[in-house]
Formats: C-alpha cells, sequence, structure tokens
C-alpha cells in the first residue's frame, strides 16, 4: 500500500465531497473524486485508489452496482468499500454489503466515525498486501529453490557419472568447472597402466565361483585405493585386469611419476595379498605395463550406458608389455623409461616382438624406486 494512502470519495452531493476531502486530507490521505458512479468506475480504474468511500444513492450507476462491479474485477483484488447510506436501518445498508461492501457509515456523517472506520479499514488493507507480498515472495523462493534443487541434483547425478571413472576428487573438479568436459571425445597424451593377475584362469577353473568373486573383491579394493590416492582415471575392469590412466581429464606435470609409483604399490599390494592367498592353495602374482603416447579419449557407448575409453597405440602398447610381464615385474615403454628418469631402478630387457607392432619394441624391467 502506498504512502500516503489513498482514497477514492464518490457522492454526488459536492458538499458532502467537499467536506470529506477536506476531513482525509486533514488526516494526511491522497483524495480523488467521483460524482456519480459511472465517474466512479471510471476513477477507480485510472488512479487504483486503497480505500473507496461509495455512496449508495448516485446518479447514471448506483453504489450498490459500482461495489459489486469492483469487487468482482480481478484488477482490485482487496480494495475494501465503506458504503454510506443516509439510513443505518435501511435495505440499502443490506445490499451494499451483501454486493461486497467492507462497512458502512451514515450520514451524516460522524468525523470521529470516519477518520476511525478509514484507519481501521486501511489496517486491513496494509495487511492483506503484506500477506500477498509475502506469498508472491514465497513463490519465487520456491522457484528459486525448485531451480537449486535441480541444479544440485543434475549436478549429483553428473558427479556420480563421472566418479565411475574418475577419482572423487577429479570429478568434483570437473563439475565445479575446473577442467573441460571428459565425456566429450578429445585427443591427450596420456600414460597408461594395465595390471593383470597371473594364474587366475587356472584358479578362476578350479575355485568356487563365491572364493573367486571374494578374491576379486580383496585384490580391486586394494588397487582400487591406490588408483583413487593416485588420482588415476580408471578406464575399465577386465576380471583381472585394470586399466588407469594419468593426464587426463586434469593435466599433470608428473603422469609418469604418478604411474610409476602406483604400479610398486600396485606390485607390493599384491606380494601383500598373495601371502594371503598362498595359504589358501592360491597361486596368484601380478603383472604390470606402463606406456606414454597420444590417445583419442571420451565416451564409449550408448545412451543409458556409456563408458570412458581412450582409443590409440598407446593402450595397445601398456597392455602387451603387461601380457609380457613375468611374475612381479613392471615393463615400461622407450619413452616411461626417459621420462622417468633418476625415479626408478630399471633394467633393459631388449626388444620385444609385440603383436600388432611392425617393429620391435624396446622395454625395460622397473626393479624399485631409487631412494
Amino acid at each position: 500500500m502506498r504512502t500516503p494512502a489513498r482514497i477514492l470519495v464518490a457522492d454526488d452531493t459536492p458538499a458532502n465531497v467537499r467536506m470529506l476531502e477536506k476531513r482525509l486530507q486533514h488526516n494526511g490521505y491522497d483524495v480523488v473524486v467521483a460524482r456519480d458512479g459511472e465517474e466512479a468506475l471510471a476513477v477507480a480504474h485510472a488512479t487504483h485508489p486503497d480505500l473507496i468511500l461509495l455512496d449508495i444513492m448516485m446518479p447514471k450507476v448506483d453504489g450498490i452496482a459500482v461495489c459489486r462491479r469492483l469487487k468482482g474485477d480481478p484488477a482490485f483484488p482487496f480494495t475494501p468499500i465503506i458504503m454510506v447510506t443516509a439510513m443505518a436501518d435501511s435495505k440499502d445498508v443490506v445490499a451494499g454489503l451483501e454486493a461486497g461492501g467492507d462497512d458502512y457509515l451514515t450520514k451524516p456523517v460522524d468525523q470521529q466515525a470516519l477518520v476511525a472506520r478509514v484507519r481501521s479499514m486501511l489496517r486491513i488493507k496494509a495487511l492483506h498486501d503484506t500477506v500477498q507480498a509475502q506469498t508472491a515472495e514465497l513463490a519465487r523462493w520456491n522457484a528459486t529453490l525448485e531451480e537449486r534443487v535441480a541444479r544440485q541434483l543434475a549436478e549429483l547425478e553428473r558427479v556420480g557419472r563421472l566418479k565411475r571413472f574418475f577419482s572423487p576428487q577429479l570429478a568434483e573438479l570437473i563439475v565445479r568447472g575446473g577442467a573441460d568436459d571428459p565425456l566429450v571425445s578429445h585427443r591427450r597424451e596420456v600414460t597408461v597402466v594395465f595390471i593383470d593377475l597371473r594364474g587366475f584362469t587356472a584358479f578362476a577353473e578350479r575355485a568356487e565361483p563365491e572364493e573367486v568373486m571374494g578374491v576379486l573383491r580383496e585384490y580391486h579394493a586394494r588397487m582400487g585405493a591406490l588408483v583413487l590416492a593416485s588420482e588415476g582415471t580408471l578406464e575399465r575392469f577386465t576380471g583381472d585386469g585394470m586399466m588407469i590412466f594419468f593426464n587426463d581429464p586434469v593435466i599433470v606435470p608428473d603422469a609418469v611419476e604418478r604411474a610409476v609409483r602406483m604400479t610398486v604399490a600396485m606390485r607390493d599390494g599384491v606380494d601383500e595379498l598373495a601371502a594371503r592367498w598362498r595359504k589358501r592353495g592360491h597361486e596368484l602374482h601380478a603383472g604390470l605395463g606402463i606406456a606414454q603416447g597420444y590417445a583419442t579419449i571420451g565416451a564409449i557407448g550408448f545412451e543409458g550406458r556409456l563408458d570412458y575409453g581412450a582409443i590409440g597405440t598407446v593402450t595397445n602398447l601398456a597392455f602387451r608389455l603387461c601380457a609380457e610381464a613375468a611374475t612381479g615385474q613392471i615393463l615400461i615403454s622407450q619413452s616411461v623409461y626417459a621420462a622417468a628418469g633418476d625415479l626408478i631402478d630399471a633394467e633393459s630387457i631388449g626388444e620385444l616382438t609385440l603383436k600388432g607392432f611392425q617393429r620391435p619394441v624396446a622395454a625395460y624391467n622397473v626393479r624399485a624406486l631409487k631412494g
């Protein structure tokens, strides 16, 4: 409600209009006037008053008809109307209240009653406007909240999807905008690691399925913890095999170092597990391979079932080195050996003839980390 409140005085008697206008202006109100029913309707639509003093007996359109039309007009959701009549006990008062009038005054209008009724109606108007404003504000808040919840749900869904492939830290970083969307195909130099268990096929043939699943859970839990700790990207599980790569989706300056440190920790972890498995009659050991090179990376699959994959010679090389690795060996390519520098104690095992490669490939076995 505006300040000062605007009041429409509608009466066909000029003396009544002057008296009401003077008294209301004296009390600080903004007053507009009309001298018949049609003019009252026109002025009401033009000025949108906060309160209307409406004489019942007026020419052209009487006050009861004016009241009924204003109360049925959506442009006036709540505008209090005080009916003014010459007789307090007349049927006009009842008709005016039934038409939607909120209160009434009798002529001659008592000035104290006038001011009291006006203040009372304006308080009700102010309370109504406050409730309406709060309702509208609540609706805006709800809409904003719904939008925020929708965004947060979408973000949680995306984080959950990304955590299938990346460490939680990387998934959160991607969602916050700290990295490009990795699911879009892109080309990048990566360091790829393959690990699998030697002797697993024979073990799976003779062991019960529950026992095989138990061994895999132990193996995946230990290796998975190392992948997450190194912030590597898990590309796939293939039973006893795992493929991990570094430098995607977030570029890191030490991809080779991370890969080498993780594989050494993996070898040590499998050695600890192997001692436990040996007590249960299972001979299982790890072989690992590392290669460095460019790959095309992105989402592979179809809607509802997507995987994150890397395609390129580097992945094939890492896989072939892993396949050639003897028990406990970590075989690395020439580029990994050169990038690792003084980090590793490694020995050359000569050149290997690998499937899918036309020329022999130089390979090195990582014996340990220096220092």
